[in-house]
Parts: structure tokens; sequence; C-alpha cells
């Protein structure tokens, strides 16, 4: 059952937040901006209404999930500073005196009422996941506030590295141990000489059996177990030994696949494909496996961006969103102008279903088990052979002898190829659209994007995954923008302020 939430306004010691915690930080003021009943609404049939104890709120549970992926903190430690912390008593809705809540119950609540049941058959299509709901919401809230003007999203894409950034749980681990002995040695060196003896080997059990003992010594230490700092790295120690007991190799990131960013650049992890107004709110996101295509998710992100109340007359993107398909839904669907270059691969796409896929960024194709062409070739037609030109895109044999997906696509020759036919552009309007004025100065806005996804790796963490998995990047993708997007709306409400004060 769902308890009633409670409020600190009966409370004796309320005064305490007017004294103590300032008008203007950030959290006091997302509590004031933000009605988050709508979170009760959406989880509400994750619970029984009727039967059992009261659970804690749904909408203080998901605060703590908010100030956890905010701080970059463990469970235990997100509880733990909400013991003494009045900023996040006063976010949480909760009296100077009340109890907080037991760390295991956050780990709860992001698995059974955040996740959705792979047999949850209640949800539907129309509810759309976290990340959809959250984004809408902010949106909605900038439509309301009135500082949404424009008409014009800008399309990306960012990526995030895997948490374990392929590498083995043994590694993983032996990171986390390192990371915690450094805390330790800066507040006491001495303690070397305690210190069990570290693993040579790669034996993951070892290492596993190490770390606990390296927790064992420091636990033992009373001037060093309380410290913050020391304090912070031990339960981030303790909280990846649970999840490499939970899976047997938690460093498999079972969902991470391999990108590129450029022909030499590639990254192990997941892509956000970013829907951006002028204003630098973010409308739409989709997070995606790291070697998916940005293209493919043009549509998707304007239609998420109009669900969410968006007037959209003009999509500014690269030409990854020059294809034949997103063209024809701009001219025919959308009714919007886009603003991409056209590429003759991109353009004209290619065969369907094959697996192979145009990398953009590396400017050449990815095979179906991710690897990059090593070099490519023309076909020019003789003259008077009135076929269209073809580009060849070689891989190395090597791989392909030695890949598992190789059947039904290596056939043991001596090279292995994908070939791509260049038609005749029949896009003719866009084509001589790319060489007005109005064009480039259009396409000029498209550094905005850019910065953002800046801002989302730099200021917050967005360019390594926080958990394993889809969903975790999914949940750490629908918080992050959450927060950005409520910052950047509460610098324009500011800025719209100012104008208002000074034209007065």
């Amino acid at each position: 059952m769902i308890e009633k939430q409670t409020t600190f306004m009966l409370s004796p010691y309320a005064k305490l937040y007017d004294m103590l915690v300032d008008a203007n930080h950030f959290l006091r003021r997302l509590n004031e901006l933000v009605d988050f009943s709508f979170i009760e609404e959406r989880l509400e049939k994750r619970y029984c209404m009727n039967n059992g104890r009261n659970a804690v709120h749904p909408i203080r549970m998901f605060k703590y999930l908010l100030l956890k992926q905010m701080y970059n903190l463990s469970d235990i430690d997100v509880v733990e500073r909400s013991k003494t912390d009045l900023v996040f008593k006063y976010f949480l809705d909760m009296a100077p005196e009340d109890e907080v809540i037991n760390p295991s119950s956050l780990t709860k609540f992001r698995k059974l009422r955040i996740e959705s049941p792979k047999n949850d058959l209640e949800e539907t299509a129309e509810d759309g996941n976290l990340l959809e709901v959250l984004i809408q919401h902010t949106v909605e809230i900038a439509l309301e506030k009135g500082v949404i003007e424009s008409k014009t999203l800008i399309v990306d894409a960012t990526h995030s590295s895997s948490r374990y950034c392929s590498k083995s749980a043994d590694e993983f681990l032996k990171e986390k141990a390192k990371l915690l002995r450094k805390t330790v040695y800066k507040w006491d060196e001495g303690i070397k000489e305690k210190m069990p003896k570290k693993p040579i080997g790669s034996d993951v059990q070892e290492t596993r059996t190490y770390c606990k003992k390296l927790l064992e010594t420091i636990q033992e230490e009373t001037a060093l177990k309380d410290v913050p700092a020391v304090k912070e790295k031990v339960n981030l120690l303790e909280e990846v030994l649970t999840d490499c007991k939970e899976e047997e190799i938690q460093s498999n990131d079972p969902d991470a696949r391999t990108g590129h960013k450029s022909q030499d650049h590639a990254f192990f992890g997941y892509k956000t494909h970013i829907a951006l107004t002028k204003e630098r709110i973010i409308t739409a996101a989709t997070v995606t496996t790291g070697e998916k295509s940005d293209g493919k998710f043009l549509k998707e992100l304007v239609q998420q961006s109009i669900e969410a109340g968006m007037d959209v007359d003009t999509v500014i993107g690269d030409t990854a969103y020059s294809g034949t398909d997103n063209l024809q839904f701009a001219q025919d669907e959308g009714q919007f102008q886009l603003i991409s270059r056209l590429h003759p691969v991109i353009t004209n796409g290619q065969r369907e279903d094959d697996g192979f896929v145009f990398n953009k960024d590396a400017d050449t194709f990815a095979c179906p088990a991710g690897h990059l062409a090593i070099k490519k070739g023309i076909n020019k037609r003789k003259e008077g052979d009135h076929r269209n030109t073809q580009l060849r895109y070689y891989y190395d044999v090597e791989r392909c002898q030695k890949c598992p997906l190789q059947e039904g696509c290596y056939k043991g020759t001596k090279t292995k190829s994908y070939s791509v036919t260049i038609k005749s552009t029949k896009h003719k309007e866009q084509e001589a659209f790319q060489e007005t004025e109005l064009f480039r100065t259009l396409a000029k806005d498209r550094y905005m994007i850019e910065a953002k996804n800046g801002e989302l790796k730099n200021r917050h963490g967005y360019g390594k995954a926080k958990n394993s998995g889809l969903f975790g990047m999914q949940l750490q993708s629908a918080t992050t923008i959450f927060v950005v997007n409520l910052k950047r709306i509460m610098k324009l409400m500011d800025e719209k302020k100012d104008k208002t004060t000074t034209k007065e």
C-alpha cells in the first residue's frame, strides 16, 4: 500500500528550513517548480492499493533516486546524508526529526517499481517509459512558463562508455580497490603495512577475497572508517562486490555495444539520441546500444517532441539525418524543413536487414559484428555502361575468419567486401535548398546541441554509464536530462524576470 505523503508543516522544527535553506538553492527551487504527483500517477499500479503494510511514498523514493544520481552517491551514502543534510530533508518533504529509509528500500524501488517487469501486461505504449515521461513533464513546464518560443529542433547523438569499458570483473574490482587504497593513504600512510597482499593473477574469486580482506582491514581502523571520503569509497566497493555476486561476470555489460566516433576512435557502451530546442531545452531522447545509426531515430525524436507539446517547423542535423526516409518523412508527414546536407551513401540508403550499417563519423560501413571496413574503393563503369557507380568496402579477412557471426556472411574467400550503389539523386529540391543562404544560416545553430552534449558529459557525468545494462543507462538518462532541463528552465525564467524588471 502507498502511505499518505507526510508533510513537515506540522513539525515544530519546520522553521529551521526557512532559516537554513537558502531560497535560491536548486533543490528548494526544484520543489517549488515541479509538482511531482505525476510520479505517483505513473507508479500507482506497481503497488497494491488495498493490502499489505504502507510502503514509503513513491514520490519520496523517486526524489531519493534523483539525489543519488545528481550527487553521484551510493544507496547507503544518499540515505546517510539525508539524515543530517537539511537541504536533502527539505527536498524529500521530511520533517527535520523524521527517520530516513533503509538503503535496501532504494534498491528494491529501482528494481520493482521503476523497472518494468518483462511480463507486465498492464504496461501500455501510451504510458511511455520513464525517460519520455520526465522529459515531457519538463517541456510542459517550459511551455507553461513561456520560455520556449522557437519551433526549431536540433538533433544529434552522444555516446556514453559502459561502466565497465570492456574490462573484466577482476580488472574492475582491482580498479575500485585501488581507488579505496589511495583515499585511505591520504589520511594514513602507516596503514600500508597492514594491508592484505594484492592478487597477482586474474582470478576474479581471488580478487573478490582480496577486496573483502581490504574492507575488513579498513573497518578495524576506528580512526579511518568514519572519515566521510573513506566511507564513500568503502560503500562503493561493497556495492560493486554485491553486483559481482549477483551476476557471475558483471563486467560483461549485457547490452553495451561497440560504436565508432571515427575510423580510429571506438567506444564500448550506449548512445543517447537527443532533440533540442534553440532555447537549449531537451524535448526528446532515446537511449540505444552504441552501434546504432543516428539517422534512424529522427522520426521518433520529432514525434516525441510533438507529443510533449512542441510545434515543429524546422529540424537541424548533420549528414547522418539526410537519408531518403527522413527526407520523405519531413516532406510528407512531419511537414518541416530538414536542414541536413545530403550524403550520397546515407541519402540513397542500403540493402535492408543485412546488418551492415553506415557509420557517418568513420565515413564507412560497419558489419553486423561491429567491425569497420579497412578500405574503400570506387567501381566506375566503362564508357557506354549506364549502370550507376558502386562504392565497395573491404573488411579484414583475418577478423572474418574468427568472427562468431561469419555464418551466412563470410564464405571463406580471400576478400570480404560490401557494395553500395550510388544512385543519381532524386532530391533536387533538397540539393538546391542546401546551397541557399537560408540553409547556411539555419545550419549554424547546430553547435548548440554539441554544447549541450558537452554539458551533459562534463558537468553531469554522462560520459560514462553509472549502471550496467540498457535499463540502467535509461534510468541515468532520465534523471540527468530531467535535472539539466529544469536547471535550464530556471535560468531562462530568471533571465525573463530580469528583462521585465529592466523594462519597468
